[in-house]
């Protein structure tokens, strides 16, 4: 108590002892890359050697004129080194016609003095005029590696595309080594463009690396979304992670070739059921700047950004569906409502072509009617949300006197966080009585309840479900008038 020395009207401020609860981010995606070690290994080039042609139908290159008469050697252009010695590449003509090469060894690459030799099968006649064509691989210029580049399993914070391409590297040709870099870099550019804000992105070289980098991911306790773009390998893992820890979601993509005309398609696009997992399909095709081209990429990336604005503009609580995703130019496969009508009931999530749009046109958890009270992935998110918040909210209470006061303590607090979710339209009802109850009290906290350490809070809530299937009932009315 503090000691007034005059009259007059004090004013004090006294800790309650609890704080408000407050929502956690729900719109935190981690993603998985699996890519070979040396996409980023090597120090000696960039890419994969270029080619040039050298020589054209109209201006061939001149390679001699047979005049030491009955040679089959003719050295190639000075500079020419080193010439690509895969068949295909060249042919050589002697006074116009096209002439046969030595089986054994045709062309030579002489790494000592940088030169190469073109061996003929039959000596060329004295006088003759010998041309052809070939390809020279250009060396390109050694990029040395930025020691920014992550390490195999380290975990980086990424807040926009540029500080992914710090770390990870930019768009790389989609072949070989690096398609899975330019996989990766595709999820997280359109995680960025569709509303993502924050994502923990790692890579690995394959599928036994995986333990330790989830292991990681659990000590990050902001991540509510995990994905591996493109592997089906991955998938089973993530969904364990994601059941493991009760307060994430598994995106997960299917595979990029489908026949659609089997009778056993579902068996092949569903992997499991789970409520801790959502599938989409068909892939979707992007720009990709690499190779100046459209390719087709899986669409998890996408659909986590997806994800995250529609938690920004509307509310965890909002079903994900009915959104077009950004930067989708076409599909892999376009389906049809009948198509679909086979495929959402065991929560296929079908990416359609609606009206000129790339939209997502499902929101199930994988296995769909199968989980029950969580087939849809709003649901599931929604009650992650509440559990996490109230759990982070009421940390206040541990070690305090479990009496009376603290269960209406406990009350208050959950009532009034879920008022405001009420308000929000995150639950059903028209009075927050209907929407919810919070029971924290002497009947569920009985003396052998409160001998253990516990104190227990039931909580019930009436969420809101999506309006998946619209219903107009339409008749013929003859009107007032007879």
């Amino acid at each position: 108590m503090p000691t007034y020395l005059s009259p007059g009207v004090y004013v004090e401020e006294i800790a309650s002892g609890s704080a408000p609860i407050v929502g956690v981010g729900t719109s935190i995606s981690a993603f998985i890359g699996t890519i070979k070690a040396n996409a980023w290994s090597s120090n000696n080039t960039t890419n994969a050697a270029s080619t040039k042609s050298v020589g054209s139908s109209t201006n061939p290159v001149s390679i001699g004129d047979g005049k030491g008469g009955n040679q089959k050697n003719y050295p190639l252009l000075s500079g020419d080194y080193p010439v690509v010695t895969t068949a295909g590449t060249y042919s050589f003509f002697v006074d116009g016609n096209p002439v046969n090469l030595d089986d054994a060894n045709p062309i030579t690459n002489n790494d000592a003095d940088k030169s190469a030799t073109v061996k003929f099968k039959d000596a060329v006649a004295s006088g003759a005029k010998i041309t052809g064509y070939y390809q020279v691989q250009i060396p390109t210029t050694p990029i040395p590696i930025d020691h920014n580049i992550a390490k195999e399993g380290e975990i980086k914070l990424c807040t926009n595309f540029t500080e992914f391409k710090k770390f990870f590297g930019d768009f790389l040709s989609p072949s070989g080594d690096t398609q899975g870099q330019n996989t990766l870099a595709h999820a997280v550019y359109g995680f960025f463009r569709n509303g993502g804000t924050r994502c923990y992105v790692t890579w690995i070289t394959g599928e036994d690396k995986i333990a330790g980098v989830l292991d990681a991911f659990e000590a990050i306790d902001e991540i509510t979304i995990v994905v591996a773009p493109g592997n089906l390998d991955l998938r089973d893992d993530i969904k364990d992670h994601c059941e493991k820890m009760g307060d994430r979601i598994a995106i997960l993509d299917s595979p990029d070739t489908i026949d659609l005309s089997s009778t056993g398609v579902i068996n092949t696009l569903k992997p499991f059921n789970s409520p801790y997992a959502a599938l989409y399909f068909p892939w979707i095709q992007v720009f990709d700047p690499a190779s100046n081209s459209n390719i087709y990429i899986p669409p998890s990336g996408h659909i986590a950004g997806v994800y995250a604005r529609v938690d920004g503009q509307r509310g965890v609580h909002k079903a994900p569906g009915n959104e077009t995703i950004l930067g989708a130019l076409d599909l892999k496969y376009n389906l049809s409502k009948t198509k679909q009508d086979g495929l959402n009931p065991d929560g296929i999530n079908v990416i359609r072509k609606l009206n000129g749009d790339i939209r997502v046109w499902g929101a199930r958890t994988l296995g769909g009617d199968a989980n029950t009270e969580f087939k849809y992935v709003n649901i599931r998110r929604h009650f992650s949300y509440l559990r996490d918040s109230i759990d982070k909210g009421t940390q206040w209470t541990v070690f305090e006197p479990n009496t009376p006061e603290l269960w209406a303590k406990i009350r208050r607090n959950i009532s009034a966080f879920l008022v405001m979710e009420w308000r929000k339209g995150a639950l059903f009802g028209t009075t927050p009585q209907e929407a919810f109850y919070v029971k924290c009290d002497e009947e569920n906290n009985p003396p052998e309840v409160r001998d253990l350490g516990q104190v227990v809070t039931e909580i019930g809530l009436a969420v809101v479900k999506p309006a998946e299937f619209v219903i107009f009932r339409l008749s013929q009315w003859a009107g007032s008038g007879k």
